[in-house]
């Protein structure tokens, strides 16, 4: 062994950028995000490490990303092993937006109906989606007027849900693993995971996935349905909804009014009301 001083090995050759994402695994859950954020940078050239040394600001100034979609794809560039730093994801834009047609039963289809069941809970109980994953069938109880969800931190009466609620359940009976599992929000389908199974609880990466195809098909549903009238007022609220996650629709909700389930994010609703309630001074 020698102490002496050593030349530093020759600059690695950098692998093609193509290769470079190939040799990631998309995150589970993410596989749709993690193809579009990976085409978005091949536009560029740009490989994992070029993405990890640069960040995201290239691609969201190429694709004319907003802060939420660049919030969301450096997670999704987190989960796959690419060293971006967090960013934060904005405060809900506009600070009011009408979330009832996400409430609304379309169709018998049980993703839908699940995800439905969601959004009607989530307007009065706005959990976190690590909340709505723990849920069990045996706290949410229906009464006449409304649904109670009863866990350990409190008891919260839901009003407006029971519609979603019913349909939900009546769908999932006609099917034995789902008519047995504990959870409300239960996996459709088995995963990659060995103990993934239908009934089994879903991870809250496939939640999230599962919150933002419903508000973009429900989205293609308000372009494809609203009367003349109210086709103006009906793509601005598909817009909105092209880009909407849980986490935004879950301070929409506290900003209305909601009560608040945990903290998180419940501070962040308190200033959005304040802020409306002076512009509205200020218009007055």
């Amino acid at each position: 062994m020698t102490g002496g001083w050593q030349p530093p090995l020759p600059s690695m050759p950098t692998p093609p950028a193509e290769r470079s994402w190939r040799r990631l695994r998309p995150p589970e859950g993410y596989e749709a995000q993690w193809r579009r954020l990976m085409e978005a940078a091949l536009e560029l050239g740009l490989s994992p490490d070029s993405l990890a040394e640069d960040g995201l600001d290239p691609i969201a100034a190429a694709r004319g990303w907003k802060p939420a979609t660049v919030a969301l794809y450096s997670k999704v560039a987190r989960y796959g092993g690419v060293a971006l730093p967090s960013v934060r994801t904005p405060e809900p834009d506009p600070p009011a937006l009408e979330l009832r047609p996400l409430t609304q039963v379309r169709s018998e289809d049980p993703e839908h109906l699940r995800t439905v069941a969601w959004c009607a809970l989530a307007l009065n109980w706005p959990a976190t989606v690590g909340q709505f994953r723990a849920l069990r069938r045996d706290q949410v109880h229906a009464t006449a007027r409304r649904l109670i969800v009863r866990t350990d931190d409190g008891e919260w009466s839901v009003p407006g849900a029971l519609t979603a609620w019913h349909a939900w359940e009546a769908r999932r009976a006609r099917f034995p693993a789902l008519a047995d599992s504990p959870w409300v929000l239960p996996a459709l389908r088995r995963g990659p995971g060995l103990a993934s199974a239908v009934g089994g609880q879903l991870s809250t990466q496939a939640l999230q996935v599962t919150f933002a195809k419903h508000a973009v098909r429900t989205a293609h549903h308000l372009r494809l349905t609203a009367p003349p009238s109210r086709r103006e007022q009906a793509e601005a609220l598909a817009v909105a909804y092209l880009t909407l996650s849980y986490d935004s629709y879950r301070r929409l909700a506290l900003a209305a009014g909601a009560r608040p389930v945990s903290a998180r994010g419940a501070v962040r609703a308190l200033r959005t009301v304040a802020r409306s309630a002076r512009s509205a001074g200020l218009a007055g």
